[in-house]
């Protein structure tokens, strides 16, 4: 009787999965097979192995280990400091509410500020560095992937923090561990879980960023997501933007299982 409730109840959730995962996914390994006439071939896997989509398979994979590594190089002392500060809970919900804000409005925030005349530059040239291009730069694209991205990576980390049991980095610090010996050997692997979430939050996302691109970077960063976006939206060659869509989720697959809990 049980399992049949439980049954009932999970239907709607199979039912959800089923068409709106399951389904896309498989609509898009269907148009992989299909040139931009409407003719059925496999030359689009073909052409994903010519050296053309092999950069920028590499490159995707590049920038999205870049604004990982930063993202979690910044949100791992931030949030471990905020789980010693006095209002934690306050000061976390300031940083997730960035989130809230529309993407493509942060995107061109920054790009008044990264501008010629914008707040960076005027900076610059009040310390007399000079005002330099900022924007349409690999710098400009993943300072701003980070900034995006970083909410995503403290809030699991900070969860992870929140239930590590003190009494551990107590008894190590009885034992003799100095604080970065305590932090390396205790709380570190305590939290790698947290860590692990945070990187699949951060570069799933990473790999199939297209509109920072356009935007910030100016296409001097070419991915495959702004691949995508070309064949679907300019092109019209749904065939081969399906075929580098199918090379992503397999990417995004085995980084979750990388990155996934083997207990």
């Amino acid at each position: 009787m049980k399992n049949s409730v439980r049954n009932v109840y999970l239907l709607p959730y199979i039912i959800w999965i089923g068409l709106f995962v399951v389904a896309p996914i498989l609509l898009i390994l269907y148009y992989s097979f299909f040139d931009i006439d409407g003719n059925w071939t496999f030359a689009n896997y073909k052409t994903f192995f010519t050296p053309i989509y092999l950069k920028m398979a590499a490159s995707s994979v590049w920038y999205a280990f870049l604004i990982t590594f930063f993202s979690l190089l910044v949100a791992y002392p931030t949030a471990y400091f905020l789980t010693k500060t006095k209002h934690k809970q306050l000061w976390l919900l300031l940083m997730i509410l960035p989130t809230w804000v529309n993407l493509l409005l942060k995107v061109y925030a920054f790009l008044g500020i990264f501008g010629t005349y914008g707040l960076a530059n005027a900076i610059l040239e009040t310390i007399g560095i000079g005002t330099k291009q900022i924007l349409f730069t690999d710098f400009s694209f993943v300072f701003v992937s980070v900034y995006i991205f970083i909410p995503f990576m403290i809030l699991p980390i900070f969860n992870s923090l929140e239930e590590l049991n003190p009494t551990l980095i107590d008894a190590a610090r009885d034992l003799g561990a100095s604080a970065w010996t305590t932090f390396r050997r205790v709380v570190f692997p305590l939290t790698l879980d947290g860590v692990k979430a945070g990187c699949q939050a951060v570069f799933i996302p990473a790999l199939s960023l297209f509109m920072i691109t356009r935007l910030v970077a100016g296409n001097r960063v070419i991915t495959l997501g702004t691949a995508i976006e070309e064949h679907f939206l300019v092109t019209q060659n749904w065939g081969m933007g399906s075929t580098i869509a199918v090379f992503l989720i397999i990417a995004m697959a085995i980084v979750v299982i990388m990155t996934g809990n083997r207990k």
